[in-house]
């Protein structure tokens, strides 16, 4: 079809979109976090617990909300693209891994499982030529 064959060559189109939907998305989920201050990062941090990790909750949540807010910013602009996509991919591991210690099964988990994968692809492939990376 002509169609498909027209965007045989818009890989670097397609992958701005992605990351541009993908990065805001990151960081409409992730403002609340990143604003929540000690008491929320605390909470969010103690997810670390179902790795048997304990020390330093605010830290680890701290990281977690910054990964989601600025590394959608990231993704948007094309800057730091894989290791933004790597560190969000690790944040995803531990909202699925949260997701499933909660028996909350495939249903619950599979969003993040979802955004991991994606991450990971967004890692493996790079930004694309529109990209700060690129320039």
């Amino acid at each position: 079809m002509a169609l498909f064959k027209s965007l045989h060559n818009k890989k670097d189109e397609g992958l701005l979109l992605l990351r541009i939907g993908l990065g805001i998305c990151f960081m409409i989920h992730g403002y609340p976090k990143i604003t929540g201050g000690l008491e929320g990062w605390e909470g969010l941090g103690g997810s670390m617990q179902i790795f048997g990790i304990t020390v330093m909750p605010v830290v680890w949540g701290f990281l977690g909300a910054a990964s989601e807010f600025i590394g959608g910013l990231l993704l948007v602009l094309g800057l730091f693209t894989r290791i933004s996509a790597l560190s969000l991919m690790f944040t995803m591991v531990v909202a699925a891994s949260v997701h499933l210690s909660k028996n909350e099964g495939f249903a619950g988990a599979s969003h993040a499982i979802e955004l991991g994968i994606v991450c990971l692809s967004l890692f493996i492939i790079g930004p694309g030529k529109y990209s700060i990376d690129k320039k």
